[in-house]
């Protein structure tokens, strides 16, 4: 349907195999127009903050990896609560990991920012939950 895709998702990992199968299921599923991929959680905060006064070129969505070298899922989530309100309105963070650390699970979905945790792979059915739960553009 068209009316619930977004206009811009972006894939934060440092595994290039996750990024294709994740950004390939957003396009067949035609989830979203655009995919972004950012290895590192330091590009994509790089990005965020480059383009954080033009709300039309922020993700609607973000899948972040949580084990990731140097800024990792949590050093980002610390980052990115310093962004205007704009920006962290605007982009909803979606957990897509491969960690089934409890300790880990539970300190990143409590996070006001994190709407959902998934494991890894992302799957059609998943994509399927998240239009389920209302994830459209931020008004």
């Amino acid at each position: 349907m068209e009316e619930h895709r977004l206009d811009l998702v972006m894939l934060v990992d440092d595994n290039e195999t996750d990024n294709f199968i994740s950004k390939r299921i957003i396009e067949i599923t035609k989830f979203a127009r655009n995919v972004i991929i950012k290895s590192s959680g330091k590009s994509a905060l790089e990005y965020i903050g480059a383009h954080r006064n033009e709300p039309s070129k922020l993700p609607d969505l973000i899948f972040l990896d949580i084990n990731m070298p140097i800024v990792d899922g949590f050093v980002f989530l610390y980052e990115f609560e310093k962004f205007a309100e704009l920006v962290k309105n605007k982009c909803r963070v979606i957990i897509l990991s491969s960690s089934d650390n409890k300790r880990d699970i539970d300190k990143i979905v409590n996070n006001d920012h994190v709407i959902k945790f998934i494991t890894k792979p992302l799957t059609e059915s998943e994509l399927g939950e998240i239009k389920s739960i209302g994830i459209t553009k931020a008004s």
